[in-house]
């Protein structure tokens, strides 16, 4: 098979969480285990630190990347899910992987995974830990695709876990409460081995210090710990909270020399390093335009009060989302005062548009339907003055289309 032919064995052979949802979710790490097993354990060849959280993991985690590979270390980062191209998932020093490598990988592997049935996310997974054994990196920060426990990447010993905060998202999956997520989330703790939690909430530290102390772990709560402020090229107001997560997580790793220029440095150039798109991403100055990933209420709360402090004539919002997007939470934190461009993304998840309007009017968020995301992007911006803002988001999947 060539590289298209690989990747289409790969999206359409099995499901994956990414584009149907519910079907692709497995209940435990026995397919990732055997898939190790036939790999010769590849995830204990190199060091690790484990990404987790409702959000600000994926940024969390290039921040970190990029600091170490300030700090002169050959870095892997495993992130998921992707927005051009899927080698995105899996990185060297900020370099995808290659084509060669994916084609080689199922093709060796293509009777085993198979046969074990393994989903888009174990086999993705098994791949990425393979690539960072066989590229000797000095450490690599993997990103949680879901939840923590029963995640394909929980079979590593990391250096430092990171749980970067707790929101309702994927609540099918994960519970329905705070203290239930945050469960699946603290998953993630290791016997002997330092957690950093990002913030502080009621509801969801308690659980986090039991299985800390459980584990022998030593807790550290990053949004206390770390008081020095640093500036970093990722612009949105999250990031201010997913700093200190970062800078905590490299505090805390044994063995490796880091020092605060690398520190500086690394989160100024995070986009550099790593190759990060779609965070508060400044797509045009003239009428500014911006995209972001945020696509659950927490993630858009934050969002939403940076894009109101934009000064702007008008506000132009493009927004498609996913079929199982908790709509009633979504819609009240997203302003009146815009015109809204509804879409769906390309995926078998997305939402139909029509079905996102009608839903959006009883929130009296109003607008018109189009047929894809670009179409609400060309007419949003046709219809933009230069004293206007465009925001583009909802899902990670309209970026996807727009970046």
């Amino acid at each position: 098979m060539n590289y298209e032919e690989t990747l289409d064995w790969l999206f359409h052979q099995l499901p994956f969480f990414q584009r149907q949802g519910a079907k692709a979710f497995k209940k435990d790490l026995g397919n990732s285990i055997k898939l190790s097993n036939h790999l010769n354990s590849p995830e204990n060849k190199f060091k690790s630190i484990h990404v987790a959280g409702t959000n600000g993991k994926g940024s969390t985690s290039h921040m970190i990347a990029s600091i170490l590979q300030e700090a002169g270390y050959k870095v892997g980062l495993y992130t998921s899910p992707h927005l051009k191209d899927f080698r995105e998932r899996i990185r060297v020093n900020g370099k995808m992987t290659s084509k060669q490598f994916v084609i080689q990988f199922v093709k060796q592997n293509k009777a085993f995974l198979e046969t074990e049935r393994l989903s888009f996310f174990e086999m993705t997974v098994g791949m990425a830990f393979d690539y960072f054994a066989k590229k000797k990196v000095d450490i690599a920060v993997i990103e949680v695709g879901l939840g923590g426990r029963l995640d394909s990447t929980n079979i590593i010993t990391p250096e430092v876990s990171v749980i970067t905060n707790i929101g309702f998202d994927h609540v099918g999956f994960l519970g329905d409460t705070l203290p239930k997520i945050a469960f699946e989330k603290a998953g993630i703790i290791k016997k002997n081995i330092p957690v950093v939690v990002g913030e502080y909430h009621k509801e969801t530290f308690p659980v986090f210090a039991e299985r800390a102390q459980e584990e022998h772990s030593e807790l550290y709560l990053a949004e206390k710990t770390i008081t020095k402020q640093y500036q970093t090229d990722l612009l949105g107001d999250y990031q201010q909270k997913n700093y200190k997560s970062a800078v905590q997580a490299v505090q805390l790793l044994k063995g490796f020399k880091i020092q605060d220029t690398h520190i500086k440095n690394g989160l100024l150039h995070v986009a550099k390093n790593t190759k990060l798109q779609g965070r508060w991403q400044i797509l045009n100055q003239s009428p500014k335009t911006i995209c972001d990933t945020a696509h659950n209420k927490e993630g858009l709360e934050v969002t939403m009060r940076q894009l109101q402090r934009e000064e702007h004539e008008s506000l132009h919002i493009v927004l498609g989302v996913v079929k199982d997007k908790e709509l009633d939470e979504v819609f009240p934190v997203l302003p009146k005062q815009a015109t809204y461009y509804f879409c769906s993304p390309k995926i078998i998840r997305g939402l139909d548009a029509a079905i996102l309007q009608e839903n959006a009017k009883q929130y009296n968020l109003f607008g018109n339907v189009y047929n894809s995301v670009s179409e609400a992007y060309e007419v949003a911006t046709a219809n933009a003055s230069s004293n206007d803002v465009i925001y583009i988001g909802g899902s990670t999947f309209v970026v996807a289309e727009i970046v």
